[in-house]
């Protein structure tokens, strides 16, 4: 990758998702650990990869896609939420180590956003809920200050913020773009 682009300066993982959504006494060995390796190894193995040529250069951005689940949970996403909790973990405990050579680490953690993903996989998790997937989407927009889910453009608009000069003093944290939905 490196030969190929000359350097790497900004890493946004954004892979992960939630999978199968069921009750912990219902969840499978193979749904956590495919929930974890799906989120979480693959923020670590992006990361790790991406590290020492930004270390070399003094110089990189790290921004892990994490989400509102990481700072809260909801019935039948305990494998989800578990994994975005260990990605809020990692990005701190990254930050810590690599703060002082001008590489700066940090989450995004968005709330509901009506990507075509979500339009397609929604009606599913609506289901594992019990609910229609109109429903869902109400239930997660009532628990936001703003009583909508966010827009890709308003998750993006943090992401440009991080990657940019402006965001070189802030590193290790957890950043919802949730309209208000999480506690802190």
């Amino acid at each position: 990758m490196i030969a190929q682009l000359g350097k790497i300066d900004i890493l946004v993982n954004n892979a992960g998702g939630a999978g199968d959504l069921q009750p912990l006494v219902e969840l499978s060995d193979k749904t956590f650990d495919d929930t974890m390796k799906w989120n979480v190894y693959s923020t670590f193995w992006g990361t790790r990869r991406a590290l020492p040529p930004m270390l070399a250069q003094s110089w990189g951005r790290v921004i892990n896609i994490s989400s509102t689940e990481g700072k809260i949970g909801k019935p039948v996403f305990t494998a989800y939420s578990t994994a975005k909790h260990a990605i809020n973990g990692m990005t701190k405990s990254v930050a810590q180590e690599v703060g002082a050579s001008g590489v700066t680490v940090n989450a995004i953690c968005p709330g509901l956003v009506i990507t075509d993903i979500v339009k397609d996989n929604g009606p599913a998790t609506a289901e594992a809920m019990g609910i229609s997937f109109e429903e869902m989407v109400d239930l997660f927009a009532q628990d936001a200050a703003i009583k909508r889910p966010n827009t890709v453009e308003e998750v993006a608009a943090m992401a440009v913020l991080l990657a940019s000069e402006a965001g070189g003093g802030i590193t290790g944290a957890s950043l919802s773009v949730d309209g208000g939905t999480a506690p802190y």
